[in-house]
């Protein structure tokens, strides 16, 4: 047995997201965004060290040598998987372990709005999925290669730093390729990714415009593409890209985005009223012809009201997806209120009162 096994068993009876080792302090662990110690023994520089290297492949300590980084995947007998980062601070070795929860791949047990699902049944173009560290990206992404995987007969090639919920094939053939492991950089495997015949591409993480580059162009030439962003909505994430290109490119990207982007989904994850785990709240833009027109004349700013107006083709805000959360009793008032975009207008809604929020259409998608 490894001797972070019985930490990662306590971690998962705590139903921990996450657990913190570090030299000098305790082993600590996130339960519902709340960080509480998880034992009383101090751990020493030695011990950290020690816990960390256990873990490593012979090529994965090699490489924490030279750069004091890196992210691997792990697995623990009747626990499940985690995604690890490892690094240095104040000289020491320190890790950070992410508890990747049991597969449950259904759209409503995730409480994720039927837009997702939808994007999901698209046969071209890009759908990104974005927000903060810990919002749920890779678990919406799961679950939609999940789907494809089931309903489709097509070749899904993911690549992933590090690969999180294995998947085996079904109707469709899935090849999953780590960075470190199957391809050097995100960068390396997707100058390779149209030879491998793929109808459907993941792509962890949009890091770097080679990255978003391919991405596009894989979109425009009849794929479908997946990747997330770290950004909190739509906007941001069209802003983002955008930004990632010098001026005179600008136009043409705004051009090539109004042909190939999907959908946007942008997520943050809510502790649940019973204080039994959290809950997305859900941002979600479908591109419509009238969002194409806004993608190329760049007119970023003005997707908010359309995403407000777009309940009808499964759009909606993340104020109109707390009301929805708040009116099933599964957040607070309060916590509504602290994530809410306009406070004022949603304590409104909430209470019945007309507002730009159109609780009335959210409703139905829930």
């Amino acid at each position: 047995m490894r001797l972070i096994d019985n930490l990662l068993r306590d971690m998962y009876e705590r139903r921990a997201s996450d657990l913190f080792i570090k030299a000098g302090q305790v082993p600590t662990v996130r339960v519902d965004g709340i960080i509480l110690p998880l034992s009383d023994q101090i751990m020493s520089a030695s011990d950290a060290e020690n816990y960390a290297y256990e873990i490593m492949s012979d090529t994965q300590k090699s490489e924490f040598i030279k750069t004091s980084e890196l992210d691997l995947a792990i697995g623990a007998k009747g626990i499940g998987r985690f995604r690890v980062n490892v690094f240095r601070q104040r000289g020491s070795v320190a890790m950070v372990l992410r508890h990747i929860p049991a597969p449950e791949f259904d759209f409503d047990r995730l409480n994720l709005p039927p837009a997702v699902k939808t994007l999901a049944d698209r046969r071209r173009g890009m759908v990104l999925v974005t927000g903060t560290t810990g919002s749920g990206k890779s678990t919406t992404l799961a679950c939609m290669m999940y789907h494809i995987n089931k309903t489709r007969k097509c070749h899904i090639i993911t690549i992933e730093d590090p690969i999180e919920f294995l998947h085996s094939d079904n109707m469709s053939i899935i090849s999953q390729r780590e960075i470190g492991i199957d391809t050097e950089s995100f960068g390396a495997g997707l100058r390779h990714v149209l030879r491998q015949s793929p109808d459907v591409i993941l792509i962890g993480e949009m890091r770097d415009l080679e990255t978003i580059q391919t991405c596009i162009a894989s979109a425009e030439t009849g794929h479908l593409v997946f990747s997330t962003l770290h950004t909190t909505d739509a906007v941001q994430t069209v802003e983002r890209i955008i930004n990632y290109f010098p001026g005179y490119l600008q136009h043409q990207i705004r051009m090539e985005l109004s042909l190939t982007l999907q959908g946007v989904i942008s997520q943050r994850l809510l502790p649940l009223q019973n204080g039994k785990g959290r809950v997305p709240a859900t941002e979600v833009m479908v591109v419509t012809p009238i969002i194409k027109k806004l993608l190329y004349d760049g007119k970023t700013l003005e997707l908010k009201d359309y995403i407000q107006d777009g309940a009808h083709v499964g759009m909606m805000t993340f104020d109109q997806s707390l009301l929805g959360l708040y009116h099933r009793n599964l957040i607070t008032m309060e916590e509504a209120l602290s994530h809410a975009t306009s406070p004022d207008e949603f304590r409104l809604a909430a209470d019945g009162i007309s507002s730009g929020i159109k609780a009335k259409d959210f409703d139905q998608y829930q």
